[in-house]
C-alpha cells in the first residue's frame, strides 16, 4: 500500500496546468565562423550561443562529418579545436550545431571558414636544376627558368626569386646572372669559355612575399636549390701561337728545302681544339721561303744576305694559321705572325764603285759604276781633293770578306793620291792633289787616273777610271769701246723706256769666268735711270720725275764687272727732250655785277703756259663752253675780251641761281696733245620789281568737317615772278558770304611763292545741317608801289561727321521659341539695327546670355546654345545641347555698334534683349528619388486602406510631360525559404505638391500575420505627354513582415491609463536601448484575480530598420545593457519582459491544455499502478529465491568460491550466469523456470543499491546507512548465515567480502 500513498503524493504534480515547451534558439550570428589556420590545437575556437524562452538548461553538441575538428563543452557551449586546419586542404566546411533543454533539439548549420596564413614555404617544382648554354648567348637571354609554387594565398603565395651564390664567386660571375620575377635566369653579362669559367652553380631561393602566422608577419623561404649551368664551348676565337715571337737564322748559301724553324699555333677554344694549318701570307722577299702544314719554315729559294743589308740582314715572314674548320659567323678562324729569319754571310762579292754620297747610297748591283768626273783648279794646293767627285767604294761582305785596299794607276797617277788606302764595308773615296806644279791648265786641261779597290781576302778586285777636269784662272778685266756715249730722251717718259741698247763690253777671258754684269755708279739722275746687268741696256727707272722744266741734262757713270769681279766704268751724258706737259695757267677770279635789262658786260680773260716758249706747246687760244646762257655772250679767242650780245633779264634766269650767270671760259695751248685750263666767270644780272603775283589755281574746292572748332580747311598758293624777297613778297585777304567763320593766315615759301592757309576759327563750329557750302573770294597782293593784286574763287564744303549712335529696332527684338533636343536648326531671327548717319557701317554684337529656369539663374548652362552673327542673324549653334529641363527661357542681351563712328562719339547703342523661350520635348523619363527607408509591415497592427509604402518620383519635363501616373507592376510575398507566389493586397495613389509626386501604398485587405517573408512590390512611374509615347520608369520595393513570434509583452505594476500616459517617455527609452522603431499593439489591465505583481501588459514589436525585429531575449539583453533606459523604464513601473504566449494564453488554448493534462495524468497513474503491481510480485519471488539461496548457502564450503571478483554493478559472475556471492550454476538454485531476461532484470534490481565493503580487516558485513533507516535495523537472515559460515577442512582464513543489499532483506520472511 505504500506504493499507492506514493502515488496520491505524486498526483498533484501532473495535474499542474501543462504548456508547450518553447524549442531553444541560435543568434543569427551562430551560422557562420571565421577561424585562422594556425589555431592551435586545444585553443578555443568559438562559443556555441542559444536562447530559450523557458530558461531551461541547454546543452550543446557538435555533429557532421567535420565534427572531429571540434570538442564542445556540452554545458558551456564552448568549442576548442580537435584537430588541427589546413586551408589549403579544406578552406571551408559546414558542421551541424545543435542545443537541447532536455525535451526539444534545436540544430542548425554553421559554415565555417578557415583563413589562409603563411603556414607554407615556397616549393621548387623543377625536377632538374641543370642546364647547358652557349658560350654566345646573347645578354639578356633566359638561361633557364625555375617555378615555386607557394600553396598559401595573397601576399603569402606571391613568389620572389633570389640568387644567393654564385659559384666560381669571382668578380665577373657575381653579376653575371640576374632572376626575374617570374623564376627565368637571366644572362646578365657576357660569357666566355676560356677566359672565365665552363661551368656555374647558381644557389636560389624562393621567399613569399610575407604574410601573418601566429598574429605576427612571417615571411617564408624556401630550401636552397642549386642550378648547374655548363657553358659550351662555340668556335668564336682565332688560334694562337704558343710564342710570342719566332727567330732564326740560316746560311745564304743554304740549299733549297733546307729547314729553318717550326712554329706552333693552338686552337683558342679550349673545349673544341681544332686541327690548325699554316700557310706563308706575307714575307719581306717572297719566295725565299715557305711553311709546310706542320709548322716547319723552309728554304725556298735562293738566298743573297747582301740584299738585305737595308732590312738588317733579316727577312720577315707572316705565318698565318687556320683552323680546318670555319667560326661560328662561318669565316675562317685565323692568326697571324711575323717570323724573322737573319740571313748570314760567306764571301761571294768584291768590292765595287759607286757614285754616291754616304749614307745615301743603295748599292744595288744595277747601280755600280767605273766612270767618275771631277774638276780641280790649276796649281791647288797639295792635297786639295778633286771637286765634283762622288766616288764610295763597296763591299757588301762583311768582316775581312768585306775588307779591300785602294790604290792608283794610270798616266796621271802621279800627279793624285787616293784616299783612305784601306777599308771595309763601304768608304767614300778621294783623289787628291799631290803635285800641284803638274796640275797646269796651259799644258792639259784634262788629266785621267784609275782608282783600283783589291779584296784582301780573295784578291778580286775593280777600277774605276776618273777624269779630272782642270779650272782656268781669271786675269784680264772687261773693256768698253768709248770714253763716253751722248743720250737723249724724252721728258716724262715712261718707266722702262729703253735709252739705248748698243753699249757692250768685252772680257779677253772669254765667258770662262761668267757673263759680265753692267751697273750704274751713284751720282746724280742715278735714281732716275736704271742699266739691265747682264744686257747693259740703259731704261728709265722714274719717268714721273723726269721733268726738262727742272732739268734737262744728266750725267751717269756706267760699271762692267766679269765673273773674276774685275771691272772698268765709261761716262753718260743724257739730254731730256720737251713735251706738251703744262697747261695754261689763268691771272685771278673774275666776278661781274649787272642790272637787268640796261647793264653791259666787258672783261678779258688773261693767261699763260709753261712750255717752252715759241714753239706751239706754249701758243694759247680762248673759248666758251656751251651752257644754259652762253649765247647770250661772245668771246675773242686770241684776247679773251667777253662781251654781252643783248639785255639780260633777271627772270629769265634760274631762280635757284638768285640771278647769277656762270660761264666757263676754256684756255688751250697748241702743243699735241693740246692742254687747257677752265676759268668761270661768273654775271650777277641784279633784280627789279616788275612782275604780278599770280595763284596757282583760279578756284579752290576745300572740304572740312562739322562740329570741329578752328579746323584747318586748306592751302592757297601764289607766286611773284621777281627773285628778290623785297621784290616778291605777297599778302593775302578774304572776302564773300560766311567769311568771318575763317581766317586765313599768310605764309612765305621758297622763290617767290606764298602760301594762304584758310581755318576755322576756335570758336566756330560749322553745322552740316545748316550750312553746307562757303562760296569766299581770295586776293593776293603784291606790296610794291603799283599797288596791283589778283584773285581767286574758293569753295568750302562741311563734311557730315559720323556722331550719332546706332539704335536697334524694337520689332526684331520680338520674343521667339525653340523646341529642344536639336528639334530645330539653322538661322531662327535677326536683329536689325538703324544709324541716321551716311558712313554708318553697322555691326550686332551679343553682350551676355541669361539662362534662366522658373525665373531663377542656371547660370552659364546655356551659353553655348545660340550664336548672333556681325549682320544680326541668331542662329541655333547647340540644337542638340537645347534642354528644357536645364533652362527655361535665354535672353541674348545683344547692342548694335557703328564701325565707322569717329572717335569721341558713342558708337554703341543702348542693350536690348532678345528673349527665346525653349519649348519642352518629352525627352526626359520620370526618375524616383532615392529613399533609404526600410518598409516594415507588422499584419496584425496594419488595416486595409492604411498607407504602408511610398515612392516620391519627379519628371524635368514640363506640362503635360512632366505629370506622372503610378502603377503597381507585380507584387509578390517571398517566404523565408526562398519560394514565392503573387498577391494582390496593395493599391497605389497619388498626390502631387510643387512637381513632387508621391505615391502611397495602400493595403486592400487585411494580411496574414503567422507567415513569415517579404513583400516585393515593383512600381511603375509613367509620363502623359500628349504627342509622342510615353516614357516610364519601375523600381521594387522590399516590405518585411513581422510575425507575431516577434511580439513582446512589457508588464508594468501601474494601470493601463497609466501606461498610456507615460507612453512617449517609455518609447523614449525603449528606443534609446534597442535602436529600434517601437510599434504598439495593446494596452490591457491584468485580471487582479491572478496572482501577479503586474497591474498591466502592453504588447508591441521591436523592428529595426532592415526589417528585422527582436525577439525576447535580444530585447531582454539590450535593456540590460543599457542600465540608463533600464532605470528609467522600472521608474515608469516596468516589471516583467515576457513572450506573449507565456503569459496569457486565450481560453481556448487553455482549455485545451487541461483536458490534455487530466488525460495524460490518468494514463500515468494507470501505468504507474500497473508496473507497482508487477514490481510488487516480482519482490516477493527474489525473496523466495533468496531463502533457497542462504539454504544452500550454509551446505557450500568457502574454499570451492571462485577467487575471481564478481562483475561490479551486477550478479553476473561468468557465462553461467553462477551468483557472484554463491558461485553456483543458476540450475542449483532452482531458477530455471525463470528466463533469462527476466534473470537478468532481477539481477540488475537486485544489486542497484549493493556497496562492495574491501576492507581486510573487517569480519562482518556491514550495511550502509540510507537516509530514513531507523537506527537500529534487524539483521538480515542471509547475511546472518553467511557470516557464520565456518572454514572448510582446508582450515585457510580467506580475506572477507561485505555486502549490504536492500533487495535482498529477508527481514520480512
Amino acid at each position: 500500500m505504500a506504493w499507492l500513498w506514493l502515488l496520491c503524493a505524486l498526483l498533484p504534480a501532473f495535474m499542474v496546468s501543462v504548456t508547450a515547451n518553447s524549442p531553444p534558439s541560435f543568434g543569427v550570428n551562430m551560422t557562420l565562423v571565421t577561424l585562422p589556420e594556425d589555431l592551435p590545437v586545444g585553443a578555443v575556437a568559438f562559443w556555441l550561443v542559444a536562447t530559450d524562452n523557458d530558461n531551461d538548461h541547454l546543452t550543446y553538441g557538435i555533429s557532421g562529418p567535420n565534427a572531429s575538428y571540434f570538442s564542445v563543452n556540452s554545458n558551456t557551449g564552448e568549442v576548442k579545436l580537435a584537430s588541427p586546419l589546413d586551408f589549403e586542404t579544406v578552406p571551408f566546411f559546414k558542421i551541424t550545431i545543435s542545443a537541447s533543454d532536455g525535451l526539444n533539439i534545436r540544430t542548425a548549420e554553421m559554415q565555417v571558414i578557415v583563413e589562409d596564413r603563411n603556414d607554407n614555404i615556397p616549393v621548387f617544382l623543377n625536377t632538374e636544376f641543370s642546364t647547358s648554354i652557349s658560350e654566345t648567348l646573347p645578354v639578356g637571354s633566359v638561361v633557364f627558368s625555375v617555378l615555386a609554387e607557394d600553396k598559401d594565398t595573397g601576399t603569402a603565395g606571391l613568389v620572389q626569386y633570389f640568387i644567393e651564390k654564385v659559384i666560381p664567386s669571382t668578380a665577373n660571375s657575381n653579376n653575371l646572372f640576374r632572376i626575374l620575377e617570374n623564376g627565368s635566369i637571366v644572362l646578365n653579362d657576357t660569357l666566355s669559355y676560356n677566359n672565365k669559367s665552363a661551368f656555374y652553380q647558381l644557389e636560389l631561393k624562393a621567399c613569399d612575399s610575407g604574410g601573418i602566422l601566429d598574429n605576427k608577419p612571417k615571411t617564408q623561404c624556401s630550401q636552397p636549390v642549386f642550378v648547374s649551368i655548363s657553358v659550351i664551348d662555340e668556335p668564336d676565337l682565332d688560334p694562337r701561337f704558343i710564342r710570342e715571337f719566332y727567330s732564326a737564322s740560316v746560311a745564304e748559301d743554304a740549299t733549297l728545302g733546307t729547314s729553318v724553324l717550326t712554329v706552333e699555333a693552338v686552337d683558342s677554344d679550349k673545349g673544341i681544339n681544332d686541327i690548325v694549318t699554316y700557310s706563308v701570307s706575307n714575307s719581306t722577299r717572297p719566295g725565299w721561303f715557305d711553311i709546310r702544314e706542320d709548322g716547319v719554315i723552309f728554304v725556298n729559294g735562293s738566298l743573297d744576305r747582301e740584299q738585305l743589308l737595308l732590312e738588317n740582314e733579316e727577312v720577315q715572314i707572316q705565318v698565318t694559321a687556320t683552323e680546318k674548320k670555319l667560326n661560328i659567323y662561318g669565316q675562317e678562324a685565323k692568326a697571324s705572325m711575323w717570323v724573322t729569319i737573319r740571313v748570314t754571310d760567306v764571301n761571294d762579292h768584291k768590292p765595287e764603285f759607286y757614285n754616291c754620297s754616304l749614307p745615301g747610297c743603295s748599292f744595288s748591283p744595277q747601280e755600280a759604276q767605273v766612270y767618275f768626273t771631277g774638276y780641280v783648279d790649276e796649281h791647288a794646293s797639295a792635297r786639295i781633293s778633286i771637286d765634283g767627285l762622288t766616288m764610295v767604294a763597296y763591299d757588301p761582305d762583311q768582316g775581312d770578306n768585306g775588307t779591300f785596299l785602294l790604290s792608283l794607276e794610270g798616266q796621271d797617277a802621279e800627279a793624285f793620291n787616293v784616299s783612305p788606302e784601306r777599308a771595309a764595308g763601304s768608304v767614300s773615296v778621294q783623289v787628291v792633289v799631290r803635285n800641284s806644279e803638274m796640275v797646269d791648265y796651259e799644258k792639259e786641261t784634262v788629266m785621267v787616273v784609275e782608282v783600283v779597290a783589291t779584296d784582301s781576302v780573295s784578291n778580286n778586285y775593280s777600277v774605276a777610271t776618273v777624269t779630272i777636269h782642270l779650272r782656268n784662272i781669271n786675269d784680264h778685266r772687261p773693256v768698253f769701246s768709248q770714253s763716253l756715249y751722248e743720250l737723249t730722251v724724252p721728258e716724262h717718259c715712261p718707266t722702262g723706256y729703253l735709252v739705248t741698247d748698243k753699249i757692250q763690253a768685252t772680257d779677253l777671258d772669254g765667258d770662262e769666268w761668267g757673263p759680265i754684269t753692267y751697273s750704274l755708279l751713284p751720282g746724280n739722275g742715278a735714281d732716275l735711270f736704271e742699266v739691265e746687268p747682264n744686257s747693259g741696256n740703259l731704261t728709265v727707272k722714274n719717268g714721273t720725275l723726269l721733268d726738262r722744266e727742272k732739268q734737262a741734262v744728266y750725267y751717269l757713270t756706267l760699271q762692267a764687272t766679269d765673273g773674276g769681279n774685275q771691272s772698268t766704268t765709261t761716262a753718260l751724258e743724257i739730254t731730256l727732250l720737251d713735251i706738251n706737259d703744262n697747261p695754261p695757267v689763268v691771272r685771278g677770279s673774275y666776278n661781274v655785277f649787272v642790272p637787268e635789262e640796261n647793264g653791259n658786260v666787258s672783261v678779258t680773260i688773261q693767261a699763260y703756259d709753261d712750255d717752252q716758249p715759241d714753239t706751239n706747246n706754249s701758243l694759247l687760244v680762248f673759248s666758251l663752253l656751251p651752257g644754259p646762257y652762253s649765247s647770250n655772250f661772245s668771246l675773242d679767242p686770241y684776247t679773251g675780251l667777253l662781251r654781252n650780245l643783248g639785255p639780260l633779264d633777271r627772270e629769265a634766269i634760274d631762280p635757284a641761281l638768285e640771278g647769277r650767270i656762270v660761264l666757263t671760259v676754256i684756255v688751250a695751248d697748241c702743243g699735241e696733245p693740246s692742254l687747257s685750263t677752265n676759268v668761270s666767270v661768273t654775271i650777277t644780272v641784279e633784280d627789279i620789281n616788275d612782275n604780278l603775283p599770280v595763284f596757282n589755281q583760279s578756284s579752290y574746292e576745300f572740304s572740312v568737317w562739322e562740329r570741329v572748332p578752328g579746323a584747318w580747311v586748306g592751302t592757297v598758293k601764289a607766286w611773284d615772278a621777281d627773285q628778290t624777297a623785297a621784290n616778291n613778297r605777297i599778302s593775302f585777304s578774304l572776302s564773300g558770304t560766311g567769311a568771318n567763320n575763317f581766317i586765313l593766315q599768310g605764309n612765305v615759301l621758297e622763290q617767290g611763292w606764298a602760301e594762304g592757309s584758310l581755318w576755322l576759327l576756335p570758336d566756330v563750329r560749322l553745322d552740316y545741317e545748316t550750312q553746307k557750302f562757303f562760296h569766299l573770294t581770295v586776293s593776293a597782293e603784291n606790296p610794291g608801289p603799283q599797288g596791283l593784286d589778283s584773285t581767286a574763287n574758293v569753295t568750302v564744303t562741311v563734311m557730315d561727321v559720323n556722331d550719332e549712335p546706332p539704335t536697334l529696332d524694337a520689332a526684331s527684338l520680338q520674343a521667339i521659341s525653340v523646341t529642344e533636343n536639336g528639334s530645330e536648326h539653322g538661322q531662327v531671327t535677326r536683329v536689325i539695327a538703324q544709324d541716321v548717319d551716311t558712313t554708318a557701317l553697322l555691326r550686332i554684337e551679343l553682350v551676355d546670355v541669361i539662362c534662366t529656369k522658373a525665373g531663377v539663374d542656371v547660370g552659364s548652362v546655356c551659353h553655348g546654345w545660340f550664336s548672333v552673327d556681325g549682320n544680326g542673324s541668331v542662329y541655333i549653334n547647340q540644337s542638340e545641347a537645347i534642354d528644357y529641363e536645364a533652362c527655361h527661357l535665354v535672353t541674348l542681351v545683344v547692342r548694335a555698334y557703328d564701325l565707322n563712328t569717329d572717335p569721341g562719339f558713342d558708337a554703341y547703342s543702348s542693350n536690348g534683349s532678345l528673349l527665346i523661350n525653349i519649348k519642352d520635348k518629352n525627352d526626359n523619363a520620370p526618375y524616383f528619388l532615392p529613399n533609404n527607408q526600410t518598409f516594415v509591415i507588422i499584419p496584425e497592427l496594419v488595416l486595409p486602406n492604411q498607407q504602408v509604402a511610398s515612392v516620391q518620383a519627379r519628371d524635368e519635363d514640363s506640362e503635360d510631360n512632366g505629370i506622372i501616373m503610378f502603377s503597381i507592376l507585380k507584387a509578390e510575398f517571398v517566404r523565408k525559404d526562398g519560394t514565392s507566389n503573387p498577391v494582390q493586397v496593395f493599391r497605389i495613389t497619388r498626390s502631387v505638391e510643387a512637381g513632387l509626386f508621391t505615391g502611397s501604398i495602400e493595403l486592400v485587405t487585411n494580411l496574414d500575420s503567422t507567415i513569415q517573408g517579404t513583400y516585393q512590390v515593383t512600381v511603375q512611374a509613367q509620363d502623359q505627354p500628349t504627342v509622342g509615347p510615353a516614357l516610364e520608369t519601375q523600381t521594387t520595393l522590399n516590405l518585411f513582415t513581422v510575425d507575431q513570434s516577434y511580439r513582446v509583452r512589457l508588464q508594468f505594476s501601474t494601470s493601463k491609463e497609466d501606461v498610456g500616459a507615460n507612453m512617449e517617455e517609455i518609447k523614449e527609452a525603449l528606443i534609446q536601448a534597442t535602436r529600434t522603431s517601437v510599434y504598439v499593439v495593446t494596452i490591457q489591465n491584468i485580471d487582479s484575480t491572478a496572482r501577479a505583481r503586474a497591474s498591466s501588459y502592453m504588447d508591441a514589436y521591436f523592428v529595426f530598420s532592415n526589417g528585422t525585429a527582436l525577439t525576447l531575449t535580444e530585447l531582454n539583453m539590450m535593456i540590460r545593457k543599457d542600465q540608463d533606459a533600464l532605470r528609467q523604464l522600472l521608474q515608469l513601473g516596468l516589471v516583467v519582459v515576457s513572450s506573449q504566449e507565456s503569459q496569457e494564453p486565450d481560453q481556448q488554448k487553455l482549455l485545451t491544455s487541461v483536458i490534455i493534462g487530466l488525460v495524460v495524468s490518468l494514463v500515468l497513474v494507470l501505468v504507474i499502478l500497473i508496473t507497482a503491481l508487477v514490481c510488487l510480485r516480482k519482490s516477493y519471488h527474489r525473496k523466495l529465491r533468496a531463502m533457497k539461496a542462504g539454504k544452500e548457502a550454509r551446505k557450500t564450503p568457502i574454499e570451492t568460491t571462485a577467487p575471481t571478483a564478481a562483475i561490479p554493478g551486477t550478479n553476473m559472475y561468468n557465462t553461467d550466469r553462477a551468483n557472484p556471492v554463491l558461485d553456483l550454476p543458476t540450475k542449483d538454485l532452482g531458477l530455471e523456470c525463470h528466463s533469462s531476461s527476466d534473470l537478468d532484470y532481477d539481477s540488475l534490481n537486485s544489486l542497484d543499491e549493493n556497496s562492495v565493503d574491501l576492507d581486510m580487516d573487517s569480519k562482518e558485513f556491514k550495511r550502509k546507512d540510507l537516509p530514513g533507516d531507523p537506527p537500529e535495523p534487524d539483521p538480515e537472515p542471509l547475511t546472518a548465515v553467511l557470516s557464520g559460515r565456518s572454514a572448510g577442512a582446508s582450515k585457510q582464513q580467506k580475506k572477507n567480502l561485505s555486502f549490504t543489499n536492500p533487495g535482498l532483506d529477508t527481514t520480512d520472511l
